[in-house]
């Protein structure tokens, strides 16, 4: 069915039953990345494994869809889900282009040990790495 093979954004919910833990994670990573895997268990050894084993936007324990609506988190995919994470600073961040800006001493007192001339034991160890 078409509904297994695409992303669901509608009132549609799709279920699908594993056996076991390890046929599920094996079920996820054999398709493209979740933008949520929504893993309902009181097993903190469960939850470590699905964290562990598979690769998504979010984990989400004991759960669903909420994680969308706090903005303290970051929201995202990864791969075909989408790239960055959105919300809150994690928005502001993967929105943003940082531009760091240095401004050095006159001295280069921040870089001094890669200025030459070298400290005499600097100057040995530089000099042993070229001649090897």
């Amino acid at each position: 069915m078409r509904l297994t093979k695409e992303k669901i954004f509608g009132p549609v919910l799709r279920v699908v039953t594993c056996e076991t833990l390890d046929e599920a994670i094996a079920y996820i990573n054999k398709r493209p990345h979740p933008l949520a895997i929504y893993h309902f268990s009181e097993d903190e050894g469960e939850r470590a494994k699905v964290n562990a084993q598979t690769s998504s936007g979010a984990l989400i324990v004991n759960d669903a869809a909420t994680h969308v609506l706090i903005d303290a988190l970051p929201f995202g995919g990864v791969g075909a889900s989408g790239m960055g994470h959105y919300h809150g600073e994690y928005g502001f961040r993967a929105l943003s282009n940082a531009k760091p800006v240095l401004l050095q001493s006159a001295g280069g007192e921040s870089n001094l040990p890669m200025r030459a001339p070298y400290p005499t034991e600097l100057e040995a160890a530089l000099n042993g790495m070229i001649d090897a």
